[in-house]
């Protein structure tokens, strides 16, 4: 397993990748692949759950809006008031929260008390969230924290592209509480493994502490929260609306096997990043915005044709696959030991993207329809772009060993 991740991601050659801790780093990454299919996974179990609970479906559509108010409030409060301790009980305590919010919701008959564990799911996933592209960097010394940090986030694409199917898949046949049961216990096992692979770091001692504001100003964090913002704002307008965009398109009935397109061409994607990162950071920032970019206007120009919607689809998850590893990397670079508090910023203004993506794109789809996302889309990106371009000296800068 080692060894078939190594060259994956390093092509096999490269001496300095064969010294990646790979199992610790696949421990993060199962971190992000929990993280992530908690936060998903009721959205395709939304009419078991409703019954299950005796509830509307739009009061379970609200599992994942709890989650992901517990992860925007508590990211950047909860990471600064924990800077000083030691790193992997501060894991193992996100990994808990996990552990004891899936429990709670595999046997709970209360919505009020199954809302009050999906809040701390989503508290424990800021937390998590906000350590782990820094415990990965590390762990490694500077030339291969790109990579390393590509390693850990893999679980994310893993989660939407085939976790979230599976898990329905599962649900159908199972029901939805095994499902939660079974995170719990995934969960315990990846506290395990991290109690044995992972090495523990020390917090960061009193005096070399920054607060926030120190950290936000910073040369170059900024550009990057800029960046996270309007990238991932116009890839949740388009994603979050993606059905009634296909159905203008006469193609509602091939909605899934778009998003497999697109889960696809993200893995590829963040394969990519994971071999250049360290190298071309800021080319490959360029690159993904500029793709997106042109997705986008295809979209916009012949969004009624199926063959250009899955080319436009397939470049769209390209160019997002290793969004993250991109701007996480970015930050934890420009940020240096202040990174794990700047990371709680990223996810922070992640989490305000998704939100926002739901909300404008609402109210584009309300008073426009969905011709609307493209010109958005591509103001979005093209403000993106011009950020990127201008932050060569601090965030995306021009030189990258």
């Amino acid at each position: 397993m080692a060894s078939s991740t190594t060259t994956a991601l390093g092509g096999g050659t490269d001496q300095g990748v064969a010294r990646l801790p790979i199992a610790s780093l696949l421990a993060l990454a199962l971190a992000g692949f929990v993280t992530i299919l908690t936060e998903a996974l009721p959205a395709g179990l939304l009419p078991h759950i409703s019954a299950g609970l005796g509830i509307s479906e739009a009061l379970a559509g609200q599992f994942v809006t709890l989650y992901a108010i517990g992860s925007l409030v508590a990211a950047i409060p909860l990471t600064a008031a924990t800077q000083g301790m030691r790193r992997r009980p501060l894991l193992l305590a996100a990994l808990t929260g996990f552990v004891v919010a899936n429990t709670v919701t595999t046997f709970s008959s209360s919505y009020l008390l199954t809302m009050v564990a999906r809040f701390l799911a989503g508290v424990s996933a800021g937390l998590l969230w906000a350590l782990l592209a820094g415990y990965a960097a590390r762990m490694v010394p500077d030339h291969q924290k790109g990579r390393a940090i590509a390693i850990a986030m893999v679980g994310t694409p893993l989660a939407l592209s085939l976790g979230v199917p599976a898990g329905t898949f599962l649900g159908n046949l199972v029901g939805w509480r095994m499902c939660f049961g079974l995170m719990s216990l995934l969960a315990l096992i990846l506290m395990a493994w991290v109690h044995v692979k992972l090495p523990d770091f020390a917090g960061q001692a009193m005096g070399k502490r920054l607060s926030l504001g120190q950290v936000f100003t910073l040369p170059g964090i900024r550009p990057v929260l800029f960046v996270v913002l309007a990238f991932v704002l116009a890839h949740n307008i388009l994603y979050t609306y993606i059905a009634p965009f296909l159905a203008m398109a006469g193609m509602a009935e091939r909605t899934d096997l778009v998003l497999l397109v697109f889960g696809i061409t993200a893995l590829l994607g963040i394969w990519i990043i994971g071999v250049l990162i360290d190298r071309h950071l800021r080319a490959l920032t360029l690159a993904s915005t500029l793709l997106f970019g042109l997705s986008a206007l295809a979209l916009g120009v012949a969004g009624d044709a199926p063959g250009v919607v899955y080319a436009a689809v397939a470049a769209w998850g390209l160019a997002f696959g290793g969004a993250a590893t991109l701007f996480q990397t970015a930050v934890a670079k420009t940020a240096g030991n202040a990174a794990d508090v700047a990371q709680s910023m990223l996810v922070t203004a992640w989490n305000m993207a998704i939100a926002g993506g739901g909300i404008v794109g609402g109210i584009l789809l309300d008073r426009i329809g969905v011709t609307a996302f493209s010109p958005v889309l591509l103001v979005l990106l093209a403000g993106t772009l011009i950020v990127v371009w201008a932050a060569r000296q601090h965030g995306f800068p021009d030189a990258e060993g």
